[in-house]
């Protein structure tokens, strides 16, 4: 992957190389796909979704970053579901190829 993938949610700006997730607000927060696993789950009954970020090898995660999303911020933001594929896709093929 060589393009850039971005997208805004409420305040956060979220952008994605196809190694590096970076997250952008009030506390900027990086992520490498080599030591990421990434979780997008809902909506729940009132339409939002919890995106959680661990951060360590599987077998032994070293931190979780949870945030939700509301149903309108989900929806305003365009191109957010798109790169959270992205970077579910990078991790899976770093973690295959070892790389």
């Amino acid at each position: 992957m060589t393009d850039e993938i971005t997208a805004r949610a409420g305040r956060e700006f979220y952008t994605f190389d196809g190694r590096i997730l970076e997250i952008f607000s009030s506390h900027p927060k990086r992520f490498h796909i080599r030591n990421t696993d990434l979780r997008v789950t809902g909506p729940d009954r009132k339409g939002r979704r919890t995106v959680e970020v661990f951060t360590g090898p599987p077998e032994a995660r070293a931190t979780q970053h949870t945030w939700q999303l509301s149903a309108e911020e989900w929806e305003r933001a365009e191109g957010l579901e798109a790169l959270f594929e992205a970077v579910r896709a990078a991790v899976a093929a770093s973690r295959e190829h070892g790389a």
